[in-house]
């Protein structure tokens, strides 16, 4: 029981962790593509020096390897197009988009899972359309962000699923591992035909850097690492309710650190209040 109460109080700190990316997001003044490359290669040498002092074995055959690491160019884009929206719009729009994942993971599980459709999943996902689609229309001026933080949504939930093959047979630090060097080693093509990957791009602030580290190391590979030890303790379950606070505790960061940038009309809270009631009842009706 203590132990389970202790894990409890964990993994809200790790959602806290998690909704804190948002915030970071923000707060380093770098573009969206130089940001996602940092927090990838950060991450990536986080998770390699935990696999290495674990002796665990990230040899993979290489066909596995090889879809793992398209599955990181994925992940790198789902990342782009969330730290982009917050740019061009804010947190709160951006996080809340975000929960857009529960109208596409309905029809993209059972394709890829190979799994019926689920018919409360795919009327909840609706609503959930219809609290963006209010939003959409309150927040005019935030259009590009909403956008872009629906296709954050939609490629959230695919590499999700793909995720879901993978775990099955591999460890997920291993995955993560993999996903995170595809994610590197294809931004960083990006980047080079582009132009910008260059001696200005490896030049960050003293602040910049700070935020970088924590992003990479302690939101990414040391809250993928927690997540994982959790799973030994918790339900599935109770890691999901608690997973879908993360949009209310990343606005309630976000108006708190930001304040008044962070402001919505009316509007906006009503068609949130819509989408977070469409997720907490999708994990209740799991649960059933």
């Amino acid at each position: 029981m203590k132990k389970t109460l202790t894990s409890q109080i964990y993994l809200h700190l790790l959602v806290l962790l998690l909704a804190f990316t948002g915030v970071l997001g923000k707060l380093i003044s770098i573009g969206a593509e130089p940001l996602v490359w940092w927090r990838m290669l950060i991450a990536l040498l986080g998770l390699s020096l935990y696999l290495l002092v674990r002796g665990i074995k990230f040899k993979l055959p290489g066909k596995t390897a090889a879809k793992m690491l398209l599955n990181g160019t994925i992940t790198a884009a789902h990342w782009l197009a969330f730290f982009m929206a917050i740019k061009v719009s804010n947190v709160s729009v951006a996080l809340i988009c975000f929960s857009a994942t529960t109208f596409f993971m309905a029809f993209l599980e059972p394709i890829f899972l190979k799994r019926k459709l689920i018919p409360y999943e795919v009327l909840l996902g609706l609503l959930v359309i219809c609290g963006l689609y209010f939003i959409f229309n309150v927040e005019v001026e935030y259009k590009l962000g909403i956008a872009l933080g629906i296709l954050a949504a939609f490629l959230g939930c695919l590499f999700s699923v793909i995720n879901a093959r993978f775990i099955k047979n591999y460890d997920a630090v291993v995955i993560t591992t993999y996903e995170m060097l595809g994610g590197v080693a294809a931004l960083s093509v990006y980047l080079f035909v582009s132009g910008e990957l260059n001696l200005g791009m490896m030049t960050l602030s003293t602040p910049d850097l700070s935020y970088l580290l924590i992003l990479g190391l302690v939101c990414t590979s040391f809250a993928f690492v927690m997540m994982v030890e959790l799973m030994k303790v918790l339900t599935p379950f109770s890691i999901a309710i608690s997973l879908n606070l993360e949009p209310i505790y990343a606005i309630v960061l976000a108006v708190a650190i930001f304040g008044q940038s962070e402001y919505m009309k009316p509007g906006f809270y009503l068609g949130s209040l819509v989408i977070v009631t469409c997720i907490l009842l999708n994990g209740y009706l799991k649960n059933k």
